[in-house]
């Protein structure tokens, strides 16, 4: 059956529970197709300490992203990413996944840790997908969907296209966040970002709490494997409850200590209050060209955007 736009298709009364099955295997195939293209990659990507960073792990690959001056990077990968939430269609929004995706190819990111992230955002998004055609505003041209069951609610497929459009654009980000971190060292690219003008103490306070989250997580996971050990088990019930407490409690204790004694090494070592920098920033006439060519290619994505979709 076609659909004229402006007009109200009502469903038939069997096809609410088929839709609702529909989009719940749909959602179900994504995240199998995303695990198994991070069971895939998982023989590349060496295991997961949580105690250690991981967000620059691919900073000793070699590609035109790990060649390329962390200052000119970060200018040319951000202004790209506003170009891309920028866009306003669907098709922009699939555009701007794809060149994301092509970046991320070329940076050679390990992909098991990138469909993990996206797996992680997909949770999130997917609400964005049932929420937004019920509850958008319906103007002249809409298409809705008017099942039986439920006839108060209108599925609006204009909603639907803006929550897709959102899902693309975030999931765009997301990947082109991969060849800006993961190609140079965490530290290198917080001192670009101080040498463009970000004050040192932001640095370093993004530098410190990067470090010392995973400690802090891998201490956390160790309390956890003590208190399984000693026979805790979680359970709907008061005394859950109070050992939680308690292990929040000593966590935070602990995370305090080691804060003084960590300070504590720090001036033991020399520590006056700036980090020694340690790269040394020499712009070529190839970063100049890579930025500008970030530059040209979000314009023209938002352009292609404004004017053809």
């Amino acid at each position: 059956m076609a659909v004229l736009p402006g007009s109200t298709l009502e469903a038939a009364p069997g096809i609410l529970p088929a839709a609702v099955l529909i989009l719940a295997g749909g959602g179900v195939l994504a995240v199998l197709l995303l695990k198994r293209a991070a069971a895939r990659a998982q023989s590349s990507c060496p295991e997961q300490n949580w105690s250690v960073p991981t967000i620059d792990h691919a900073q000793a690959g070699d590609s035109l992203f790990h060649r390329w001056d962390v200052r000119f990077k970060l200018v040319g990968l951000l202004s790209l990413a506003f170009f891309m939430v920028a866009t306003r269609s669907l098709a922009g929004g699939l555009l701007a996944l794809g060149l994301a995706g092509i970046a991320a190819v070329a940076a050679r990111v390990c992909w098991k840790r990138v469909a993990r992230r996206l797996l992680a955002m997909a949770g999130f998004l997917a609400m964005f997908l049932l929420i937004m055609p019920l509850t958008a505003a319906v103007q002249p041209g809409d298409t809705l969907v008017i099942f039986p069951e439920i006839a108060a609610l209108a599925f609006n497929l204009r909603g639907l296209e803006l929550a897709l459009a959102i899902c693309a654009k975030a999931f765009a980000v997301a990947l082109l966040m991969e060849p800006l971190f993961a190609t140079a060292p965490l530290s290198t690219t917080l001192e670009g970002l101080s040498r463009l003008g970000v004050p040192a103490r932001v640095s370093q306070m993004i530098l410190l709490a990067h470090r010392y989250i995973f400690v802090f997580l891998d201490e956390a996971r160790r309390m956890s494997i003590g208190m399984n050990v000693r026979g805790f088990r979680k359970r709907t019930r008061v005394e859950t409850l109070r050992v939680m407490g308690n292990f929040l409690g000593m966590l935070f204790i602990r995370s305090f200590e080691r804060t003084h004694r960590v300070h504590d090494a720090m001036q033991a070592r020399g520590f006056e209050g700036e980090f020694p920098r340690q790269a040394a920033f020499d712009a070529r006439g190839g970063d100049w060209l890579k930025g500008a060519g970030c530059l040209i290619l979000g314009l023209a994505l938002v352009l292609i955007d404004r004017l053809w979709f």
